[in-house]
């Protein structure tokens, strides 16, 4: 049996790995700003479900609730960073609020979890963490501008966490979903549109979602279940791509940086003082 810590279970991927994981016989400490949501899990689960409110924003509560679950449910396997919030608006648009909801949520919520778990997985000497990214965490979307800023960030803090942490014992995956219908997208909060940007490529991706032809290709319960394999079999990548649209965009982006990166050689070279001889 393996026990779970999961954020921002109250729907999507953080819903249905609880209900899948307690299917099967695991113990999942669920955490949520609305406990009353697990209301129904919890009658059918009993006690294999540790459920507190959380909101991942307050780095205060974040530490408590953390240390809470570790004393009820003494070792607990893998921590799962699920919470998020979205903001779909160009750059120019969205509201300073707006801009820190999602960098306090997705980024820095990440980060209050992250090290708040991190003393109780040392000294347990093993555990896995899985930091849900998206596909936006390594490529760019028009009006996903401030979603990126988060994902962007917080991959890179996972990437250097996890060269830290692995002497310990501790592993880190970072997960990047593409599109899948979980609600995600209906709940993204959005911003007084300015007609300026009708014509740009911003204007553009607004109309697609707004028509349906935004595709959402893959399978939400194919998702979780692939995080759940992902730590049965104990390996530790550092990035676990999950859909056609994550692969394919991803390896995309990647290839025209390289190329742009590799077309500035000779300018980065020409900075280098000449008392450094080339390698």
């Amino acid at each position: 049996m393996t026990t779970w810590f999961i954020t921002g279970t109250s729907s999507g991927f953080g819903r249905l790995l609880t209900e899948r994981l307690l299917d099967r016989g695991d113990r999942v400490a669920a955490t949520l700003r609305r406990p009353e949501a697990l209301a129904d899990l919890s009658a059918k689960y009993g006690d294999r479900l540790w459920v507190a409110r959380l909101d991942v924003t307050d780095a205060e509560q974040a530490h408590r609730v953390v240390a809470e679950a570790f004393a009820a449910l003494g070792a607990i396997d893998v921590v799962v960073n699920n919470a998020g919030y979205g903001v779909f608006a160009a750059v120019e648009e969205a509201s300073d609020e707006q801009i820190r909801r999602v960098i306090d949520t997705n980024l820095l919520g990440s980060i209050h979890v992250i090290r708040a778990a991190l003393p109780h997985l040392r000294a347990q000497g093993h555990g896995r963490i899985l930091q849900v990214s998206t596909a936006g965490g390594q490529t760019t979307y028009p009006n996903f501008g401030y979603y990126h800023a988060s994902k962007w960030g917080i991959e890179g803090f996972c990437e250097t966490a996890a060269r830290e942490i692995a002497p310990f014992g501790i592993g880190l995956t970072i997960v990047e979903p593409g599109a899948t219908p979980t609600g995600f997208g209906t709940a993204l909060d959005t911003a007084e549109i300015m007609p300026e940007y009708d014509g740009t490529p911003a204007g553009g991706v607004r109309r697609a979602l707004a028509s349906g032809e935004f595709r959402l290709p893959n399978d939400a319960g194919k998702i979780a279940a692939a995080m759940v394999d992902l730590v049965d079999s104990g390996r530790t990548p550092l990035r676990l791509p999950l859909g056609s649209d994550t692969y394919e965009d991803i390896r995309a982006s990647l290839v025209a940086r390289l190329a742009e990166h590799d077309a500035q050689r000779d300018v980065a070279y020409s900075v280098v003082t000449d008392s450094v001889v080339e390698g």
